[in-house]
């Protein structure tokens, strides 16, 4: 008897000393975004010293963190399983880029203390709803640095979104080596929206671009935007402009749109246009290892709807020549599209149905919702607003399956979110208007069913500390209630 009582002393003892795990650590393991499939929360913790790292190929990070590759059917590639238990951590995945993905989890789940980072127990289970999560960074209006590009993959990976869509020629610049047609970057790559210079990558540049992107499991979508938005390219090589169309191929660093067009007023002039048209596309799609290629295609307004046609379908045979499937902004619809080929929604719902009933797959960028050049509201200190103001609520609250008439998620490859750049000068700029956007946009991707926005709001506040300490200039939306020493 007085064994069995002093057992119980013991037992009673341990667990009054038992740490106690603090409401922040318990709210951080519930408040990931994009919201996991499944959070089981169990008791206790457990603090790791070392950052919580994952390479391709590694085992463990420190002592207490291991990796696994399972077979889980449900996972698929890109989903995973994290178990935190008192003792260790373990994140399993079928395939890496779900590990990768587990640890992005892990580092929005864990609060600093003065031992390490504390993670509260528990098990998570998660997968996305579409393989197609990304932002548009667009470098054309106004031109970004190699470590910029590289930054915008860090914003955007963290946040489990898989795709970077380059806009890399407009109007106002070209943006990457062509070493056939060298005067685009010579003489195209100077200019950008309201002066100032502008710039380009060379092609070992993008090469690098392309390979830090892979390394946190991100494709690059390359956009050479055509037939219209093409004036760098015009008065880079003037025997491509159909005189007496739009204005003279001259540098440009206004903001207008579709004034621009390539030419086919003539066999000769059709074929030097397609072989302009080829060669490019055949060296980007050499350094791309994506299956796609961005056409572009919208707002052709001065191109006359015969010609608009008739490029369309040359440039879908020109991508699959160079092994590569067509993207085009909704417009192209009007072609003879069909499987294989994306339709990227921005406008027009008609077009984007009209694309999903030719057979083409529909990816969903409706600029009322995830234009992230909008601005906020209208005391937004730079941004644009002919779309909509785009508060976060309204930039979350949406289903992509009620957007489109006759569209269902059968027909979606996924969700991509542009930032368009003729306000932005910097990454300061960027992130103003990124965040706290961009996160929503990634759970629309990653976990579209069941969303709640009062419940997400809750959830994002939280994310406010994790901005701070990633040095992210964020808008601090009234509609969100941030914790203080985030206002």
């Amino acid at each position: 008897m007085k064994l069995t009582l002093a057992l119980l002393f013991v037992l009673a003892l341990a667990v009054s000393c038992k740490k106690e795990v603090s409401q922040e650590v318990k709210d951080a393991v519930i408040s990931v975004i994009p919201k996991p499939t499944s959070v089981q929360p169990g008791e206790g913790s457990i603090t790791i010293a070392e950052p919580i790292t994952f390479t391709e190929g590694s085992t463990k990070s420190g002592e207490k963190v291991f990796f696994s590759l399972i077979s889980d059917p449900e996972l698929g590639d890109e989903g995973y399983q994290v178990d935190i238990t008192n003792e260790s951590i373990t994140v399993s995945a079928n395939k890496p880029a779900g590990l990768f993905y587990g640890v992005q989890t892990l580092d929005q789940a864990g609060v600093k203390n003065a031992e390490g980072v504390e993670y509260a127990v528990a098990r998570i289970r998660d997968y996305p709803t579409f393989g197609w999560r990304g932002s548009m960074l667009d470098v054309a209006r106004h031109f970004f640095t190699v470590d910029d590009v590289k930054r915008y993959i860090d914003m955007i990976s963290y946040y489990k979104m898989n795709v970077l869509h380059l806009h890399l020629s407009d109007d106002q610049g070209w943006r990457i080596e062509i070493k056939s047609w060298p005067k685009l970057t010579e003489v195209g790559g100077k200019t950008q929206v309201g002066g100032g210079g502008g710039g380009f990558y060379t092609q070992e540049q993008y090469k690098d671009i392309v390979a830090y992107a892979a390394s946190k499991y991100v494709s690059i979508i390359p956009e050479i935007d055509m037939p219209s938005h093409i004036n760098a390219a015009l008065a880079s090589y003037p025997e491509l402009y159909c005189k007496g169309v739009g204005k003279a191929p001259v540098l440009y660093e206004g903001t207008e749109v579709g004034f621009s067009t390539l030419c086919r007023n003539s066999k000769k002039s059709e074929e030097l246009t397609l072989k302009f048209v080829n060669d490019v596309i055949r060296e980007i799609s050499a350094m791309s290892p994506s299956p796609y290629m961005h056409i572009g295609g919208d707002e052709a307004h001065v191109t006359a709807k015969e010609d608009y046609i008739a490029f369309i379908n040359a440039f879908k045979k020109i991508c699959e020549a160079n092994g590569k499937h067509m993207i085009g902004w909704e417009e192209i619809a009007q072609a003879n599209i069909g499987a294989g080929d994306i339709a990227q929604h921005w406008h027009s719902k008609d077009m984007a149905a009209m694309a999903a009933q030719k057979g083409a797959k529909i990816l969903m960028s409706p600029s009322t919702k995830v234009y992230l050049d909008m601005k906020y509201d209208s005391t937004s200190r730079i941004g644009y607003d002919w779309a909509a103001l785009i508060e976060v609520d309204q930039n979350y609250d949406w289903k992509v399956e009620d957007m489109i008439p006759g569209v269902n998620l059968d027909n979606v490859v996924g969700v991509e979110a542009p930032l368009w750049g003729e306000t932005l000068k910097n990454m300061k700029d960027v992130e103003y208007l990124l965040f706290p956007r961009l996160p929503g946009v990634a759970e629309i991707g990653w976990s579209n069913n069941g969303r709640d926005w009062q419940e997400y709001r809750v959830r994002l506040a939280k994310h406010g500390k994790k901005m701070e300490e990633r040095g992210i200039g964020f808008y601090k939306s009234p509609k969100v209630d941030w914790p203080t020493g985030n206002q």
